[in-house]
C-alpha cells in the first residue's frame, strides 16, 4: 500500500504554515493551516528537529518515531487532510517512552478539526 504521507517541499509552504495556527505540548509544536494547490487525498506533513537537540543519529531517531506515529494516526484517528502540518520536535522526545508520546500526539491531532 502506498503511503498517505507527503512531505512539504517549498520554503514558502514552511513560512506560510509558521504564520498560521499552532498547538504546543511537552514533546512537539504543531503548526497547521490550509495551503493552496494541496493534494486532499494525502496527508501533507513535515517533521523538523533542531540541531540543538543532538547529533544526526538522535535527530533521525526522533523523525523516525514521529513518522511511525503519524502512519498509525492516519489509520486509527480521523485527521483532517485539508490541513498541512509542520511538526517541530522538542528535546524532551528523546527521554520519554514511545507510548506516552504517541498518546499525546493522537490527542492533539484529534483536537484539530
Amino acid at each position: 500500500m502506498k503511503s498517505k504521507i507527503l512531505a512539504l517541499s517549498k520554503n514558502e509552504e514552511f513560512k506560510n504554515l509558521l504564520k498560521q495556527k499552532k498547538i504546543t505540548n511537552k514533546y512537539v509544536s504543531i503548526f497547521f493551516g490550509k495551503l493552496i494547490n494541496k493534494d486532499k487525498k494525502r496527508l501533507n506533513i513535515s517533521f523538523v528537529t533542531k540541531k540543538k537537540i543532538g547529533n544526526a543519529v538522535k535527530r533521525n531517531k526522533i523523525k523516525r518515531r514521529l513518522r511511525n506515529i503519524m502512519n498509525e494516526a492516519v489509520k486509527n484517528i480521523e485527521i483532517n487532510f485539508d490541513y498541512s502540518f509542520l511538526v517541530i520536535a522538542k528535546s524532551s522526545m528523546l527521554n520519554n517512552e514511545y507510548k506516552i508520546i504517541k498518546e499525546t500526539l493522537f490527542h492533539d491531532f484529534a483536537k484539530i478539526k
